[in-house]
């Protein structure tokens, strides 16, 4: 029912758009190029393919936003907004202009014709972010897929927003409740300025490093999941589902690794990596405000870009 929702989302959006827009937004599900065709530098860095989001009518505008609200979960999608509102935060306030930065500079496109049966992909993104989901039939795949934001925390009609903040607000939980014994094992010795597996890296491989699931209490295993579930609960729930119990199901296979200091609010590294996952958080000090520029990657090294059930 999701892939059949999103595929009739998708159908509605390619109905407002002329022939040139089709053929701009619209490639072959063999395009390995397009595929891998994603960045976390900003446009005016990295020109991304399809169609620009500042560049639609409010109409258009409004349908491609329903193809991605079809293809993510609600959390998901709110986290997807939330990071593309952090640059247009970063737009008003860098006096850098919009040719690099804001909601107008996303980019929306599609690997393969939308479809309720045939496998296809929606690539969605732009600076800090690229959303890579490939849907066929009933499976959802999510990986790799992009999440940052610059500012950390911004705010919005009296709010503040924090695009990452239970990301980050887990993570510290988790190390924290951690014994000396278990820390001794977590805390790495390097220093990680960045991800190790970003853009670019598709096929690469690290070793497991770090505090092993089994080791990990009840509690802490629930921490580690509850943290995991942020970038694997992106999709849809019915693609969300069965991923989260894949994972919960390898959690002694599971390792959670941290590089900087413990302390809530600090510019700390960690990584979750698994038979099926790697899931990298880097935040840097950005004017003076640590954890102010974070990347983030998740990754499933035996199935990105849904490598499995489409057979390629």
């Amino acid at each position: 029912m999701a892939t059949a929702n999103a595929a009739g989302a998708a159908d509605a959006f390619l109905a407002t758009l002329d022939d040139s827009q089709r053929k701009a937004a619209v490639h072959a599900f063999d395009d390995e190029a397009q595929r891998a065709r994603w960045s976390n530098l900003p446009v005016s860095m990295v020109r991304r393919a399809g169609l620009r989001m500042g560049d639609l009518k409010p109409a258009q505008r409004e349908a491609a936003l329903r193809v991605l609200a079809a293809v993510l979960s609600k959390a998901g999608y709110e986290k997807v907004n939330a990071i593309v509102e952090a640059d247009e935060a970063l737009r008003e306030g860098s006096g850098r202009g919009s040719p690099a930065f804001g909601r107008d500079e996303f980019f929306v496109s599609f690997v393969g014709k939308p479809s309720a049966t045939a496998p296809w992909m929606l690539q969605y993104g732009g600076h800090h972010l690229a959303i890579n989901a490939t849907l066929h039939g009933t499976n959802g795949v999510l990986t790799p897929t992009l999440i940052a934001t610059q500012p950390a925390a911004y705010v919005r009609n009296g709010k503040t927003i924090r695009p990452m903040g239970a990301e980050n607000d887990l993570a510290f939980a988790l190390v924290n409740s951690l014994t000396p014994a278990q820390r001794s094992q977590a805390i790495l010795g390097p220093v990680f300025r960045d991800l190790v597996l970003g853009p670019g890296r598709d096929g690469k491989t690290i070793v497991p490093e770090g505090v092993q699931g089994t080791s990990l209490d009840a509690r802490q295993r629930r921490l580690l999941m509850e943290l995991i579930a942020q970038w694997a609960g992106i999709i849809n729930e019915a693609s969300a589902a069965p991923r989260l119990r894949e994972i919960e199901s390898r959690l002694a296979d599971t390792w959670f690794a941290w590089s900087g200091p413990t302390a809530p609010g600090s510019a700390a590294y960690f990584r979750i990596q698994g038979p099926t996952l790697v899931i990298e958080y880097a935040p840097q000090n950005l004017g003076g405000i640590p954890a102010n520029h974070i990347h983030s990657m998740y990754r499933d090294p035996t199935n990105d870009y849904g490598r499995k059930p489409t057979g390629r």
